[in-house]
């Protein structure tokens, strides 16, 4: 029989937050594989769990997934842990899973610690919706395109980052996003665990004059349907109205529709539009 990959999710700080079945997993399988093994050994000693590891990593992640897949097709049961949290999320594990999927190797998941679920919970802001970017890419060119695509993000956004980068981070997302309702989350589930609810702006003068320690979960509110809307209306003002209707019209819609389009984006009347652009025809045909 072929063997299986456990995904393990283990604590993100506090030894304690760990599942009964996560530790039983980790004692039953022949192998673990970690992120980092001299970080894993502490929770491994902590519950007595002896299973062999071997390391699996973002500079590995590609060649020894390939051989845990043939191990796993030898029958061998492997656990995946990372440094802190769940597996595959922003970390190597997702191309150990898709490797096993493409060789037809059973998944499975056990739930446990998420450093960006515990923030979305702490951070007082909505949890219904929200949006996960993990840390910012360090490719200037690819970072101005996510921080492009949230500026209209209206789910609340959660972003990782590291205290050396904190500053530039807070600098880069209120240039691009403008002030938003912050909350930042340090620590998570450790002895100094902090939550502080705030604004870009504010957070931005407390660290240039503090030195942030700690990693950190920023979690943004995201922008209003209301605000979005009114930005909109700005932009659609800024045109002539003879501009806004062939924009339309060029699309293929009828000029009475187009009218009614254009009344909506600028928040007035068909009747005011219609009235607009028949005075605009009067006085071309005067100047003729």
């Amino acid at each position: 029989m072929q063997g299986q990959l456990y995904l393990c999710a283990t604590p993100i700080g506090n030894l304690e937050d760990i599942t009964f079945r996560v530790i039983r997993i980790l004692k039953e399988v022949d192998l673990i594989a970690a992120e980092d093994t001299r970080h894993s050994i502490k929770l491994l000693n902590y519950y007595g769990i002896e299973t062999p590891m071997t390391s699996y990593h973002e500079f590995n992640k590609v060649d020894k997934a390939r051989y845990l897949v043939e191990r796993m097709r030898e029958g061998i049961q492997v656990a995946l842990i990372t440094d802190a949290g769940t597996p595959g999320i922003s970390d190597p594990g997702e191309e150990l899973v898709r490797q096993c999927y493409e060789a037809g190797i059973e998944v499975t998941s056990l739930p446990g610690p998420s450093a960006c679920i515990t923030a979305l919970t702490l951070s007082g802001l909505a949890t219904r919706r929200f949006a996960f970017e993990a840390f910012l890419p360090s490719d200037k060119k690819e970072k101005k395109r996510i921080l492009e695509e949230l500026k209209t993000e209206t789910r609340t956004i959660l972003i990782y980052e590291a205290p050396h980068h904190l500053v530039r981070t807070l600098e880069e997302l209120f240039e691009e996003l403008g002030d938003r309702k912050l909350t930042l989350c340090r620590e998570l589930t450790k002895k100094f665990e902090t939550t502080w609810q705030t604004t870009l702006s504010k957070a931005l003068v407390y660290f240039k004059k503090e030195e942030p320690r700690g990693e950190y979960v920023l979690v943004i509110e995201g922008k209003s349907y209301d605000k979005l809307e009114e930005e909109a209306q700005q932009d659609w003002m800024k045109m002539e109205i003879e501009t806004h209707m062939a924009y339309y019209e060029e699309q293929g819609m009828e000029r009475k529709e187009a009218m009614k389009k254009v009344a909506n984006d600028r928040g007035t009347t068909k009747r005011e539009i219609y009235q607009y652009l028949l005075q605009l025809s009067k006085e071309h045909k005067n100047e003729n």
